[in-house]
């Protein structure tokens, strides 16, 4: 049996998907700029898919930035913020769980003379707002905090950090790519000023992503070129991408209660019984959490180790987000959790999708075990403790 349980890594693309982009790779293969018929064809698909993603997060389809991935729309939004703004000062908030291409963009600022703060976070690696407001000094012109962990599925409370931003007059900035397609998301709710998505996340094409920008809020692009995108991502469209991504939103928001009650049947199903087993612990916040996602830590195994027996088996996980998991270091939104480096070394996460069945997660529930205890067998670390001392 083959159980593909990495979500979080990637979806496959929905057949419909598929059908909406191929006119764009064959015979509506215009340039979106071209006057004639081709070329207006070409742009009245991206301006029809800017719409459908505007609709899934409640925003005008004028304030949708469309780019290559969610990393390129982190990179647009912290760095193109924080460089519209740095006349007014030159400090931001960033928390210690976001996703590698929020923290690397950080130290760039940091190299350009700007101050960074990263912010803790407590055990469920949810960040507190009153950290957030103490840490806001004279210079602070932005905050970037991630809407909800790929890697340990908490939500982070970004309503009420939000209502400190705004009485500070200072942008808002969340990495919704986790969350906009599986769960709702409505940037006028969150209140905020700019907000990242990545389409593969929601069954939509590979090299797709977007950005949204409050309208009136300055951005500096960080690819110079044409007038593409109002001037603010140079670049000839990828029109069968950005086809493909608002077919995506569009089918995500029809489908996107079932898929919630679905994942989340499994996934509860899936920590009930995981956490039987003895020293394995679930990382993340128990409850507020993202429906398809749950992961662990496991004591005295690797999680490479994990990762490869399983693979055999045909079952597909992850240790860590995806842009980590080929280095062999301990996770560091883990270690910010307070997880012990050696712990740490130990995390599996299974992300759940609308194709997963019982029959799957009864294999993935029979068989896991039994990695875990060969792998415990093996272990030189787990000696003592299967012998009691």
């Amino acid at each position: 049996m083959r159980c593909y349980l990495d979500h979080v890594a990637t979806n496959p693309l929905d057949p419909q998907v598929f059908d909406a982009m191929l006119p764009y790779f064959k015979e509506e293969f215009g340039n979106p700029l071209s006057i004639y018929d081709l070329g207006i064809k070409a742009r009245t698909a991206i301006e029809n898919a800017r719409e459908q993603v505007g609709k899934l997060i409640n925003s005008k389809p004028s304030n949708i930035i469309f780019t290559s991935s969610g990393a390129e729309a982190n990179n647009l939004a912290l760095r193109g913020l924080a460089m519209a703004k740095q006349s007014t000062g030159k400090h931001v908030l960033v928390s210690k769980v976001e996703h590698h291409s929020i923290l690397n963009s950080a130290r760039v600022l940091e190299k350009s003379g700007f101050a960074v703060t990263y912010l803790p976070v407590d055990k469920y690696g949810v960040v507190d707002p009153d950290v957030v407001k103490s840490s806001i000094t004279k210079e602070t012109i932005l905050v970037s905090i991630t809407h909800a962990s790929s890697e340990i599925g908490s939500i982070e409370p970004i309503k009420e950090i939000s209502k400190i931003t705004k009485q500070k007059k200072i942008l808002l900035h969340t990495d919704a790519v986790a969350t906009c397609g599986n769960i709702p998301v409505d940037v006028n709710d969150l209140d905020v000023d700019a907000l990242s998505i990545a389409a593969h996340q929601f069954y939509g094409p590979k090299g797709a992503g977007a950005l949204y920008v409050r309208e009136g809020v300055r951005i500096v692009p960080l690819i110079y070129g044409g007038i593409q995108e109002g001037g603010r991502r140079a670049g000839t469209e990828n029109v069968p991408a950005i086809v493909g991504m608002g077919k995506a939103a569009e089918i995500a928001m029809q489908r996107m209660s079932d898929r919630i009650a679905h994942c989340q049947r499994l996934r509860d199903r899936i920590i009930e019984s995981i956490l039987k087993i003895p020293n394995v612990y679930l990382t993340g916040h128990p409850e507020n959490r993202l429906p398809h996602h749950a992961s662990f830590v496991v004591e005295f195994i690797e999680g490479e180790a994990m990762l490869l027996m399983l693979a055999m088996k045909g079952i597909y996980a992850a240790s860590g987000s995806a842009c980590s998991s080929r280095a062999l270091k301990s996770s560091p939104v883990l270690l910010s959790l307070g997880v012990q480096t050696a712990l740490a070394q130990g995390s599996i996460v299974f992300t759940l999708g609308q194709g997963n069945t019982d029959a799957e997660i009864d294999y993935l529930l029979d068989e896991f075990p039994k990695v875990i205890s060969r792998l415990r067998e093996m272990s030189p670390f787990a000696k003592g403790w299967q012998q009691g001392s």
